[in-house]
C-alpha cells in the first residue's frame, strides 16, 4: 500500500491559516481576471470610439493667373488629431520644361511637425500618371455600387466657390460667364446626388469685361466616420 500524504488540519488554527491561503491565491487569480477584462474592455471601447470618430476634411483651392495654391487638411477628435497637405506652388520650369510642386506636410495639432519636398515631373512621369489615373477610373466604375454606398454617408458641410473670368472681349466674356454657371450648376447638383448636403452652396462668377483674368477659389468640408471609410476599403479591397 502506498502512502498517500494528507494535509494534517490538527487545530482551529491550522484550518483558518489554510483556508486563507488557498483564498489568497483564489483573490489574487480573480485580481488578475479583472486586470485583463478591463484592459480588453478599454480596447473595445477606443475601437468603438474610433469606428465612430468622423474624419473632417477640408479643401481649399486657389487660382490666380500663375499662382496656384491647394491645401487639404484632416481633422479629427476636436481637432487632437490633425494632418494638413499643403502645395502652395505649381508652376513651368523653364529650363527643363517640368512642372515644379513645392509641397509641405504638416502634423500634429501644433503643427510642428513639418516637412517639405520640391519634385520635378518630366512630360513622360505625367503622361504616365495620367494613364494609370485612368485605369483607376476605369477601376473605380467597376467599384460603383460600393464608392456610391459611401458617398451617401458623407456628408457636405461648406461649399463655397468664387470665380473671376475676363478674356478681354466683353461678349466673350460674357458668353464664358454664362458657361461657367452651367457648369458650376451641374457639378453642384452632381454632388447633392451623390453626397448628402447639409448647407447651401455659395457659388458666384465675376466677369470681367475690361482685362484678361482667370481666378478661381474654392473652399469646401466634408465629414464621414472611420468606420464607414474602413468598411468601404476592405469592400474594395475584396472586390480587387
Amino acid at each position: 500500500m502506498k502512502n498517500k500524504s494528507k494535509i494534517n488540519l490538527s487545530g482551529p488554527a491550522d484550518r483558518f491559516i489554510f483556508f486563507v491561503f488557498v483564498d489568497n491565491r483564489r483573490l489574487k487569480g480573480c485580481v488578475h481576471m479583472v486586470w485583463v477584462l478591463t484592459a480588453l474592455a478599454i480596447l473595445l471601447v477606443l475601437l468603438i470610439m474610433m469606428l465612430f470618430t468622423k474624419l473632417k476634411v477640408y479643401i481649399d483651392f486657389y487660382h490666380g493667373q500663375d499662382n496656384d495654391h491647394l491645401e487639404i487638411k484632416f481633422k479629427a477628435l476636436f481637432g487632437l488629431i490633425q494632418y494638413k497637405i499643403n502645395v502652395p506652388v505649381m508652376k513651368l520650369d523653364k529650363d527643363s520644361g517640368s512642372l515644379v510642386v513645392k509641397e509641405k506636410v504638416e502634423t500634429g495639432s501644433i503643427e510642428k511637425d513639418q516637412r517639405k519636398d520640391t519634385k520635378k515631373y518630366t512630360a513622360e512621369e505625367m503622361l504616365k500618371s495620367f494613364q494609370d489615373m485612368n485605369e483607376l477610373l476605369q477601376h473605380v466604375v467597376g467599384f460603383y455600387r460600393i464608392i456610391r454606398w459611401f458617398l451617401r454617408r458623407t456628408i457636405v458641410t461648406k461649399i463655397e466657390w468664387n470665380t473671376v473670368v475676363g478674356v478681354g472681349d466683353a461678349a466673350y466674356t460674357g458668353m464664358i460667364s454664362g458657361a461657367f454657371w452651367t457648369i458650376k450648376g451641374s457639378l453642384i447638383g452632381f454632388i447633392s446626388t451623390l453626397m448628402r448636403v447639409k448647407t447651401i452652396p455659395h457659388i458666384m462668377v465675376t466677369p470681367n469685361f475690361n482685362a484678361m483674368m482667370s481666378q478661381t477659389s474654392f473652399k469646401c468640408m466634408i465629414m464621414f466616420r472611420i468606420g464607414h471609410a474602413i468598411f468601404a476599403g476592405i469592400k474594395l479591397i475584396k472586390f480587387w
